[in-house]
C-alpha cells in the first residue's frame, strides 16, 4: 500500500484514500451477483412433521441413524435437530422414536434421558436387534435404507 507523501499534505492524503475506497466498491458493484437460494427446509412443526413421517416409516427390526433421518426429512445436516425433537416426544408415542441410533451404532446415553436409553436398548433387543460387547449394533445389517 502506497503511503502519501509528507509533501503532498493531509488533504491529498484523504483523497488518495478516497479514490482507493471508490475504486474497491466499483469493483466489488462489477462482480456478478449471486442468487440468494429460497430455502426450501421445512421450518418450525413442518419440521417436526417431516422428523416423526420419517420415523414412522421405519419397519420393525431396522434402524436409521440421526442424519439418516435428517437427509431423508429434507434438513440435511441437522442430525442433531432429530435429536431434539426425539428428546422431546413421550416415551409412550406410536412414533417408534427407539429405532433411531447414533452413527456409530450406538444407543446415545445422555443423563436428561432419564433412563429412556436403557428403554431403547430393551426395546430394540426385543425386535431382535443384537449388540455385541461394546454395546454396538451391526448397522451394515441393521440399518434401513429407503
Amino acid at each position: 500500500m502506497r503511503r502519501p507523501d509528507k509533501r503532498l499534505g493531509l488533504a491529498s492524503g484523504s483523497r488518495l484514500l478516497q479514490g482507493w475506497a471508490t475504486a474497491d466498491q466499483r469493483k466489488l458493484r462489477a462482480l456478478p451477483k449471486r442468487k440468494l437460494r429460497q430455502a426450501a427446509q421445512p421450518q418450525g412443526d413442518e419440521a417436526v412433521e417431516a422428523i416423526c413421517a420419517v420415523i414412522r416409516r421405519i419397519p420393525m427390526g431396522w434402524v436409521a441413524t440421526y442424519g439418516q433421518v435428517a437427509a431423508m426429512a429434507g434438513l440435511p445436516r441437522r442430525a442433531r435437530l432429530v435429536g431434539r425433537v426425539l428428546q422431546r416426544l413421550d416415551p409412550v408415542t406410536k412414533i417408534p422414536w427407539h429405532r433411531v441410533v447414533n452413527a456409530k451404532g450406538e444407543v446415545s446415553y445422555s443423563l436428561s434421558r432419564n433412563g429412556g436409553d436403557a428403554l431403547q436398548r430393551r426395546l430394540l433387543e426385543k425386535e431382535g436387534i443384537r449388540f455385541d460387547d461394546s454395546n454396538r449394533l451391526n448397522l451394515e445389517r441393521c440399518r434401513w435404507l429407503d
